[in-house]
């Protein structure tokens, strides 16, 4: 299975870097709204057969313009939405609190999934959840899966579950609203990343460290 993992659009709490991650969350600002209504033509090349989007309101309303260009339903599952901020929900992403958010989320994608978020979720959760989506999906026999989620999941996932993205490289790259990361395989053969925010991402092995961009002018 082709799966696309798109990051919603940009929403007021984004602007103000704050660890926004409750349901249902705020919608999109202005900007938000025209980087959905860009995602029907930066898809173009995709045969998307299924669409997904989680609980929070900001990833339904990216999905929107897709799925009226493809006249597919949005599938909401609660699985797909971003990791929860626990007791460090509203704090800025930039403080000592913020970061302590996305160490905690880094952690579980190197393998410390009994850790907790304070007042939130362990890894082992959040992976089963975002897991038991990728696997409906892959249940239903599409070929190719678009699922509008968030980036701290989007990343965490990724560097858990694709053989050739490794934490260091998901830590370092941030994934810009609406950006996309591609990967390829299945819950029972395993994920790699074929691309990461339009760059290439080389296999394991071949071509540099682990989720190196082969495309290094991106």
């Amino acid at each position: 299975m082709r799966l696309l993992l798109v990051r919603h659009g940009q929403t007021p709490t984004n602007v103000d870097y704050l660890l926004d991650t409750a349901v249902p969350g705020p919608g999109l600002t202005t900007l938000g709204e025209q980087q959905a209504a860009k995602l029907p033509e930066a898809l173009a090349g995709e045969d998307i057969e299924a669409l997904y989007a989680s609980t929070l309101i900001r990833t339904q309303l990216t999905a929107a313009p897709l799925a009226a260009a493809r006249g597919l339903d949005v599938l909401v599952r609660d699985g797909i939405r971003e990791i929860s901020a626990g007791d460090l929900e509203m704090q800025p992403g930039e403080s000592e609190r913020g970061e302590l958010y996305m160490r905690t989320v880094f952690a579980w994608a190197a393998g410390d999934t009994a850790l907790r978020m304070p007042g939130g979720e362990s890894g082992a959760e959040v992976l089963a959840r975002y897991d038991s989506v990728v696997a409906e999906a892959a249940a239903s026999g599409a070929t190719t899966v678009a699922m509008v989620s968030h980036g701290a999941a989007i990343r965490m996932w990724s560097a858990a579950r694709a053989d050739n993205v490794d934490v260091p490289f998901a830590a370092a790259h941030r994934l810009d609203n609406t950006g996309v990361v591609v990967l390829e395989g299945s819950p029972s053969d395993g994920w790699k990343a074929l691309s990461w925010a339009g760059a290439t991402v080389a296999p394991a092995g071949e071509g540099g460290p682990a989720g190196r961009p082969l495309d290094t002018s991106r």
